[in-house]
């Protein structure tokens, strides 16, 4: 795409920005990077070029001067749709995209996308290696940590992109129209952004929005919300269940993954042949194939790389086992729902760390799901009296308040007996104590590696 004389802004001056201004200098735009925090480091923003002829780096605020030039904004992810700001720019009618619709509409070769609110970067993950052994120049970009809009600048002509696409990021598509695409789940998360349960599904919903019939979307049969809206998806739905037998589509039964066409059985892989443990990951791995063979890779293909997938870092890691107790890392359970699949994996007595950033949650039913498993929860961050104050209330009395994550590492390591587990699995987003998931989950297995037999 051409933007030749046409003056964008990018707004926020993280890595989605700098990918975003690079792929925008690259196809001729005049690009204003603005960050709203005054206090960044201009200089070394502009050493992540290698020309700046037509980059200006703007901080604090928009002078008038430059609003009335701003062709195009690009937002971050990080920044809200609603943000008084955005609002401003799009009362004088300036298009607002995202980095998404930047990277789609500059792309060459298709994309399939991945959104819901659990399980996204484990099926992305799986999916990116199932299509990159049968497919040259596959790019796994997006929510998973990879800017889509990177991938694409370095791009040596068309490839095939594995997107996991957040609903941050769908708040700002246009004609973002995904090859397959897969919804996996919707349950609460980040209402605290998008205010209202209501909202966050019609965002989830958009990734099919300009899909035709021409077109795959792959959603979870045993996801009320996702039954409700499959009428109002324009393509082609495929099933997947991980609870039920279906007249058409994937699902699991008897320790094993099934796929029925319609007419015939055909066993995908028996779940013992897996090296990834529970429920939810057996749904991630039936979204998977079915994207993939949606896509034209055969059964047999999709099956060697099934039998050799390992757990992405930070959901349900097993880090190492020490007198007997086995350490996992669930990081990446940033919420109620996820924190329940962490546990449910489980197959022995549980100390549980938990607590963190507060994204206005509710903690009953994941309390409710540790069923006699949880032996010890010890909680920290912002959220530890909510999270205590929800245990109460269900009759779950044994847990602890700690100050930091290494105490809570440390009383889980006193209390676990040999032949229990250690899960870390906040149920809660990392910030305040952490920059982000990784760092967290990092720091815990770093502190688990250091305990002494």
């Amino acid at each position: 795409m051409d933007f030749t004389d046409r003056f964008v802004l990018v707004y926020g001056s993280g890595i989605s920005g700098i990918a975003a201004s690079k792929l925008l200098l690259a196809n001729h735009a005049e690009v204003i990077l603005f960050d709203e925090k005054e206090d960044i480091d201009k200089e070394r923003l502009l050493s992540e070029f290698e020309n700046t002829d037509h980059l200006k780096i703007v901080t604090g605020s928009i002078p008038e001067s430059e609003m009335k030039r701003i062709d195009l904004v690009i937002l971050s992810p990080g920044v809200p749709i609603d943000a008084p700001s955005v609002e401003a720019f799009q009362a004088l009618d300036i298009p607002v995209w995202g980095e998404v619709e930047l990277a789609y509409c500059c792309q060459k070769g298709d994309v399939l996308a991945i959104t819901g609110t659990n399980g996204k970067t484990t099926t992305t993950s799986l999916l990116g290696e199932i299509m990159a052994a049968n497919f040259p120049h596959v790019k796994v970009v997006g929510n998973i940590g990879i800017p889509y809009t990177n991938e694409v600048l370095n791009a040596r002509g068309p490839a095939l992109y594995i997107a996991e696409i957040s609903s941050f990021q769908l708040e700002t598509i246009h004609t973002f129209r995904p090859k397959v695409a897969a919804i996996l789940n919707i349950t609460p998360d980040h209402l605290n952004r998008h205010h209202t349960m209501d909202n966050y599904i019609a965002l989830k919903k958009r990734l099919c929005e300009n899909q035709t019939a021409d077109d795959v979307c792959v959603l979870n049969y045993e996801d009320e919300t996702l039954r409700e809206i499959a009428e109002e998806i324009p393509s082609k739905v495929v099933w997947f269940s991980g609870a039920r037998p279906l007249a058409k589509g994937y699902y699991v039964e008897k320790d094993t993954i099934w796929y029925h066409d319609g007419s015939e059985v055909v066993p995908v892989i028996g779940t013992g042949e897996l090296n990834i443990l529970g429920r939810h990951n057996y749904e991630n791995v039936m979204a998977a194939t079915a994207m993939a063979m949606a896509y034209g890779v055969s059964l047999d293909k999709i099956r060697e790389v099934l039998k050799t997938f390992q757990a992405v870092e930070h959901r349900i890691e097993y880090v190492t086992e020490k007198r007997g107790v086995r350490f996992y890392n669930d990081s990446k359970g940033t919420n109620p729902d996820a924190a329940i699949r962490a546990v449910e994996a489980m197959d022995r007595p549980t100390c549980l760390i938990a607590g963190g950033y507060d994204k206005e949650s509710s903690y009953d039913e994941w309390i409710q799901s540790f069923d006699g498993k949880v032996k010890k929860l010890v909680l920290i961050g912002q959220t530890r009296e909510k999270i205590a104050d929800a245990a109460k209330a269900n009759g779950f009395t044994d847990y602890v308040l700690a100050d930091s994550l290494q105490e809570a590492v440390d009383i889980c390591y006193q209390e676990a007996e040999s032949g229990d587990a250690v899960l870390l699995s906040p149920a809660c987003a990392s910030w305040g104590m952490f920059p982000n998931y990784e760092v967290r989950g990092r720091m815990f297995k770093d502190m688990v590696q250091a305990l002494k037999e």
